[in-house]
């Protein structure tokens, strides 16, 4: 007992937050640079899905600034009550439709805060109730389906965006488009599949600078060319034609879509950046409200069950999370952050991979990404307002596509029709209708199939020498009934039968009446009957 105790102050003092400070500030930076562009565009991905344009503008105007908020809750916050040593929490990809759909739904921002909020606490709840492997109990084609449908839903609405037509309906995407927002997303999008290359990932100095700052750069040098270098030439052609004016308008910052975060005049205005909760908009009898927290809290809390499993394990010290002390984490994050204005929170691979590549060993490597966020915002927000939306929409398309690659279609037909049908189902609800719904399908589909394969799989039935013997399975229910009586009913007057129940561990009572029927009965046949184990 004392070795023991010896050998966990000696874990204690290797993983100590502050030992390893050499490892985590270098980590924490490379975390911070990956996390800036995600933060603002699943921002961009969950306000610019919005169905309704004119709200979607509306909350990209005023509540860019969400994002951030969640990346510096997600670090400083939930890392901190958080049993996960590398884990990196923030806003989540998976999240963006439900977000969307939700704002939709509540009309205000203010409103869905309040669905934040209670989400959390639902959260909160399941940890205390030790829910921990609630994702146990969904198969993994039907979450494996939630995601891959999430991610087609993310690149058919960054298509806009990536286009710099603006425009949400499908007939609306190739009018007005900008050639300038073109280029921007092309070349993003190019960086950033170089980045994914074998080659690019074996050099260990682009482990550090990361693709998505690589794009970001690069596209916002590209917009100040489009504007400071090409905007002078129209200009001097504006006179000669009245024709050229319509291209003027279309490279000029407005056109270009930058992000827009608030600019502070001065510290003193931080409170500035924060959207609170209006209670006073809440009608507490409107079950929209509590629909949108219980799926927030669901799908975030599948989300980062997921998430600490695989990072688990990639750790290289193969650390344990705790999962229920981790959904008490991330429903303090999601309650914080919803009283300030920021997304739904969960854990995230992508942050959490980074963590770990850049050699981070503890939880102050997350802690510290969040304080840097938080400076990013105070001190440089200006930088932040320079990032084009058609780059965050490259960096949404790649996050799209690692949800829903071909080689995962694959992946799952190859496992057989009985995963591979839930999981398509589920994609394809959710992309044609709602994520819930989706999910709810796939659900159904999986039990039916699981009830199939529970009626079928009642015996196995061969014949030896004249003899039928029939070895029914370990566990028998009612649903089993029909079939183990069409199976007997088959069976002729004269064939001699062995019914080997030696193997069964739990039998109905309807299962065992029609056994007991058919051996009753037995003296109205010229075969003989024989049961085994009953």
């Amino acid at each position: 007992m004392q070795a023991n105790q010896n050998n966990n102050m000696k874990s204690n003092n290797k993983f100590g937050l502050l030992s390893n400070l050499k490892n985590d500030i270098p980590a924490s930076i490379v975390v911070f640079l990956v996390a800036v562009p995600l933060c603002l565009g699943i921002a961009l991905g969950s306000f610019g899905s919005i169905e309704d344009t004119e709200l979607a503008n509306a909350m990209l105007e005023n509540n860019f600034m969400a994002g951030i908020i969640a990346g510096i809750i997600g670090g400083i916050v939930v890392a901190a009550i958080s049993g996960s040593p590398l884990g990196v929490s923030g806003p989540a990809a998976g999240l963006m439709t439900i977000v969307a759909a939700q704002i939709y739904t509540l009309k205000t921002y203010e409103v869905f805060l309040l669905a934040v909020v209670l989400a959390g606490l639902i959260q909160i709840l399941l940890g205390f109730l030790k829910a921990g492997k609630i994702g146990m109990y969904f198969p993994s084609s039907v979450i494996r389906g939630m995601l891959a449908g999430i991610g087609i839903v993310i690149i058919k609405k960054q298509i806009p965006y990536a286009l710099g037509s603006y425009d949400k309906s499908f007939s609306g995407w190739f009018e007005n488009i900008s050639w300038p927002v073109i280029t921007i997303t092309l070349v993003s999008l190019i960086i950033l599949l170089i980045w994914e290359t074998p080659f690019i990932k074996r050099i260990k100095l682009f482990t550090i600078i990361q693709g998505p700052l690589v794009a970001v750069l690069s596209s916002i040098g590209l917009g100040r060319y489009f504007y400071d270098e090409l905007q002078p030439k129209f200009k001097e052609v504006e006179q000669v034609s009245d024709t050229i004016v319509s291209t003027v308008q279309t490279i000029d910052l407005d056109t270009l879509k930058l992000v827009n975060v608030k600019v502070l005049d001065s510290l003193g205005d931080i409170g500035s950046l924060f959207t609170f909760p209006d209670f006073s908009l809440v009608n507490f009898s409107n079950s929209d409200v509590y629909i949108a927290a219980i799926t927030i809290a669901i799908v975030a809390s599948l989300e980062t069950l997921l998430c600490v499993e695989a990072t688990d394990k990639i750790d290289p010290y193969k650390r344990i999370t705790p999962t229920n002390r981790e959904l008490i984490a991330q429903g303090a994050g999601n309650m914080f952050s919803g009283f300030i204005g920021g997304l739904p929170i969960t854990q995230v691979i992508v942050r959490s991979s980074a963590n770990i590549q850049s050699g981070g060993k503890t939880k102050m490597s997350a802690i510290l990404h969040g304080i840097l966020l938080f400076i990013c915002v105070v001190f440089i927000p200006n930088f932040l307002n320079m990032i084009p939306l058609g780059c965050l929409a490259a960096i949404l398309f790649v996050v799209g596509y690692k949800l829903a690659k071909p080689a995962l279609f694959i992946e799952m037909y190859s496992k057989g029709w009985k995963n591979f049908a839930p999981y398509i189902l589920t994609i394809f609800v959710i992309v044609q209708f709602d994520l819930l719904l989706g999910i709810g399908a796939g659900l159904v589909l999986s039990l039916l199939l699981l009830l199939l394969s529970i009626m079928t799989n009642s015996f196995t039935k061969s014949e030896e020498n004249g003899t039928i013997k029939i070895i029914l399975s370990e566990n028998l229910t009612f649903l089993n009934r029909a079939n183990i009586k069409e199976a007997l009913d088959e069976i002729s007057d004269d064939d001699d039968v062995i019914i080997d129940c030696s193997k069964t561990k739990t039998m109905h009572i309807d299962v065992r009446d029609i056994i007991n029927d058919f051996q009753n009965n037995s003296s109205e046949r010229s075969g003989s009957v024989k049961v085994y184990g009953l």
